[in-house]
Order: structure tokens, then C-alpha cells, then sequence
């Protein structure tokens, strides 16, 4: 029982560093070559060292086999300097620890590195590499246990001892393969997840350009329907739209040139101007598409620590989705906007009596990328509410199918 036990003890010592570098090359992204090769030297150092100091010696062979384990790692790993290193220790302390000739270490080791060069110049794998290095170990453990270490044991004894020995290197050997594989793969996977993470946010940053893109494009497109060049008063009353919304998509590329997400630039400003700047940039559009708009908003003045132009995009794109959910059906359509100021918050609501959302597309409305529309991209809402979000505020959709939609805002008032 004592056997296993030391077997135990002396297992730990050398399988922790490992496995602190495996778990390393595993589940940390970001390492470059450089730190994980510094990693796994002080792996390697670190388990020779353990074994020296905790491993247990009471079975005289057991610690001076696991030894070679880190060096047969290095080899696998083809740290050629580091097994060269390495060597060089375990020969001094097996040699004035274990009484070992000198001249017979040196040329063991020196056995070992040009055999796995040889090895490796064949293009050998590392089950090769390691089936060498048990042949010669085999070969070298069984002169040192018959004429150093047992010379009084019998013959049986010695071959049991040898074989037992040998069955534990090599059992430890491959599992330290093993899991140094698996953490290779591990690693490779998550490089390959983080390469998509990567790409899908281009695609998000991507797909919000063309999107939020679009909504000035189609106003501007609409006023442009509408306007009749003879009227002239539609014209003064149409062209500083047009060069509004013209001038709010050049903001928006900007932002969305370094594809990060979207930034507030807080400043101070009246909501309810931003309101009525809203509802008279898209009456014109109700009007065109038949709708009834509806809204009372205070006369007098609740300045707020916002992003005008953001929140202006927030609700532009919030009316055109009530005019697209228009039900042909009904006799008239209407969108009501209401708002209401508390102490410490501004509640917008937004409803109209269209087509409405059935339960399955209301949990879903705000998730990315996730739209009926025939041509939609699903990111106006998802970034409708990343920009309310961003001011402290919440954004909440109900809906009943063939009766209303509602979508309510909230906006802490921060002076």
C-alpha cells in the first residue's frame, strides 16, 4: 500500500506544474508563443523541482524514473535547449544524489538527445519518440538495478521490479501526451470560436451601418417623392430635412468607421424640442402612408444630460417601424404618442393599432438579427435599445396580435 501511495505523492508532484500549463494553453485566449513556451519551462522546471523537494524516496528507483518525464516533454514539445538544460541537472543530482557514475550519465543523456534528432530528422511522431525512449530507459534501468541499485536481488526480482517501473513511466508518459494533445486542441478551438466572435462583430457593425444607413436614406427618399419643385414652399419646408437627415447619415458612418460599438456624446438639451423635432421630420410620412399621428407633448422646457442625434435616431427609427406595421385592413390607422414626466424619469410611449406581434415575435423582437421583415436586418430595435441603454434607461415592447403595439421608453432625468 505504501508503494502506491509514494507512486501517488510522487505523480502529484510532477503532473501539477503540467497541468497548470495545460489548463494554461487551454483556456487562455490570448497568450502569444513567446509567454506559452516561457510557461511551459517553468512547468518543467517546476516539476523537477517538486520532486526533488516532496517527491518521496522510500522506494529507492520511483523518483529517479519520474524525472525524465519532464525531459522527455521538453523533447516532444522540441525545446532542444531546455532537455539540454534539464540533462544537465538531472546528471549532477543523479550523480552526488544517487551515486550514479558520472561518465555513465553523460553518455545516457547524450544517447537520448541524439536519438530523438535522429528521430525527428525521420519525421518520427511522438509515439514513436516515446517508444524509443522507454527501449533505451528499459536497457539502462536494467544495468543499474542489476549491478548498482538491487546487485543482491534475485533475477525475478529485478525483472519484476524493472517491468513494474517501466509500466508506470510509460503510463505516465502518455497521459502527459495525452492531455498536452488535448490542450493543444482545446486551444486551437478556442482560437477558431474567437476568430468567428471576431468576424460576427464585423458582420453586427457591418449590418448596423447598412441599417441605420437606410432610415435616413428612406426619409430623405420619401421627401424627395413628395416634393414639388413648382411649390416653393414645400421645398423651403423639405430641403433642411433632406440636409438634416443627410447630415445625421455622415455621423453615422463616421461611427461606424472603426466598427466599435455605438458612443454617446452627452450634452444638454431639451427633450421635448427633440420630440417635436422628431414628429416634424416624419408628419410628412404618416401623412403620405395614410396614418394618423397623434401626440401632445409639453410646451414647456425639461433639459436632460442626453445625445441628441441618438435618441433623434432612436425614435425615428421606433415611428417608421409603427408605419410599417400599418393594417390595410383597418378602417384607420394610428400611432399615439405619450408622454409623461415624473420626479426622476421621462416615460415615452409609443402605440399603434397595426398588425401587431404574435407571443413567439414578441420575445424575440429585440434580439439581433431576428426580423419578419422580407428585407429587414433585424438590428433597429437591438440598436434602438443599446443606445437607450446607454443613456440609463430601459426600452420595453408589448404587443397584441391584430390589435396594437407599444413600446415603451424610459429615461432617468440627469440634468
Amino acid at each position: 500500500m505504501q508503494i502506491f501511495e509514494d507512486m501517488l505523492l510522487n505523480g502529484m508532484c510532477l503532473l501539477f506544474p503540467l497541468s497548470i500549463y495545460i489548463i494554461f494553453i487551454a483556456y487562455f485566449r490570448n497568450q502569444d508563443k513567446h509567454s506559452e513556451d516561457i510557461f511551459l519551462v517553468i512547468a518543467l522546471y517546476s516539476s523537477i523541482y517538486l520532486l526533488m523537494k516532496f517527491g518521496s524516496d522510500r522506494i529507492f528507483i520511483y523518483p529517479m524514473i519520474l524525472f525524465n518525464v519532464p525531459l522527455l516533454v521538453a523533447y516532444l514539445k522540441k525545446k532542444n535547449k531546455v532537455a539540454i538544460m534539464i540533462s544537465i541537472v538531472l546528471v549532477f543530482y543523479y550523480h552526488y544524489g544517487m551515486k550514479v557514475e558520472f561518465i555513465h550519465l553523460v553518455l545516457e543523456y547524450i544517447l537520448y538527445y541524439i536519438t530523438y534528432n535522429y528521430l525527428s530528422f525521420k519525421r518520427k511522431d511522438s509515439i514513436s519518440i516515446i517508444t524509443n525512449f522507454v527501449v533505451i530507459k528499459s536497457f539502462l534501468m536494467s544495468l543499474e538495478i542489476f549491478f548498482l541499485f538491487n546487485p543482491t536481488g534475485s533475477c525475478m526480482e529485478n525483472i519484476v521490479i524493472i517491468i513494474f517501473i517501466m509500466t508506470y513511466f510509460t503510463l505516465i508518459a502518455y497521459l502527459i501526451l495525452f492531455f498536452l494533445n488535448k490542450g493543444e486542441e482545446v486551444m486551437m478551438l478556442n482560437n477558431v470560436i474567437h476568430e468567428l466572435e471576431k468576424e460576427k462583430k464585423l458582420r453586427e457593425s457591418l449590418f448596423k451601418i447598412t441599417h441605420e444607413i437606410k432610415n435616413p436614406i428612406a426619409v430623405c427618399k420619401g421627401y424627395l417623392d413628395m416634393l414639388d419643385y413648382e411649390d416653393k414652399d414645400k421645398v423651403k419646408r423639405y430641403i433642411p430635412i433632406i440636409k438634416d437627415e443627410i447630415s445625421r447619415t455622415l455621423i453615422l458612418m463616421d461611427d461606424f468607421l472603426d466598427y466599435t460599438k455605438v458612443e454617446i456624446e452627452f450634452d444638454i438639451a431639451d427633450i421635448y424640442m427633440l420630440l417635436e423635432d422628431t414628429c416634424d421630420i416624419v408628419k410628412p410620412l404618416f401623412k403620405n402612408s395614410h396614418i394618423k399621428l397623434n401626440y401632445t407633448i409639453p410646451e414647456d422646457e425639461l433639459y436632460m444630460n442626453l445625445d441628441y442625434n441618438r435618441l433623434k435616431q432612436v425614435l425615428v427609427n421606433l415611428l417608421k417601424n409603427s408605419i410599417e406595421a400599418k393594417d390595410s385592413r383597418k378602417k384607420e390607422n394610428v400611432v399615439t404618442i405619450d408622454v409623461i414626466a415624473e420626479k426622476e424619469q421621462i416615460i415615452i410611449k409609443i402605440k399603434d393599432n397595426g398588425v401587431g406581434m404574435d407571443k413567439k415575435t414578441l420575445e424575440k423582437v429585440d434580439e439581433m438579427f431576428y426580423t419578419t421583415k422580407e428585407k429587414g436586418t433585424g438590428l433597429g430595435v437591438a440598436l434602438s435599445k443599446e443606445i437607450i441603454h446607454l443613456h440609463g434607461g430601459d426600452m420595453k415592447y408589448s404587443s397584441v396580435k391584430g390589435k396594437y403595439t407599444q413600446v415603451v421608453i424610459s429615461l432617468p432625468i440627469i440634468a
